[in-house]
């Protein structure tokens, strides 16, 4: 019989300092693994279905708008929200075969928060390349803080 050895802290810390990589070369890593798409791609993908998520934080949804449509959920909550599974879910995260978008600022965040929600099974979760500025420079529909979330947003 074989008995697995408690993961000491030292080994998780030589485990870590081992696979050490800065933020670029991992957002280059995740963003492999991912199908991410553009400004007009996304407003085409939510009229298909596809579920926008803005994970921005206050002070910039509030400075430059909102996306018509797109469920607000804080960075810090987004798992628990958009797990389908979940007890804390938005009612909007219904299968794990929901599309979803991911949109932060410019575009950085978003990579990161797509490949967790794919950790949690959500195959299809990607995110905006540009985030929320380039969705705004392509001319695409914005509006004032307050008027565009989705019902049961977390903001």
């Amino acid at each position: 019989m074989v008995t697995e050895q408690p993961v000491t802290g030292q080994a998780v810390t030589e485990r870590v300092e081992a696979e050490r990589v800065g933020i670029d070369e991992l957002l280059e890593r995740v963003r492999a693994d991912l199908d991410r798409i553009g400004p007009g791609e996304a407003a085409e993908a939510a009229a298909n279905g596809a579920l926008l998520v803005d994970i921005r934080y206050a002070a910039l949804r509030e400075r430059d708008g909102l996306i018509p449509g797109a469920l607000v959920v804080e960075r810090n909550e987004l798992e628990w929200r958009l797990d389908p599974q979940g007890s804390h879910r938005a009612r909007e995260a219904t299968s794990h075969d929901l599309r979803v978008v991911v949109i932060c600022n410019e575009g950085y965040a978003s990579s990161l928060a797509a490949v967790s929600l794919r950790q949690l099974g959500l195959h299809r979760a990607t995110d905006l390349v540009g985030g929320f500025q380039a969705w705004k420079a392509e001319g695409l529909p914005v509006v004032a803080a307050g008027h565009g979330a989705k019902a049961g947003d977390t903001a």
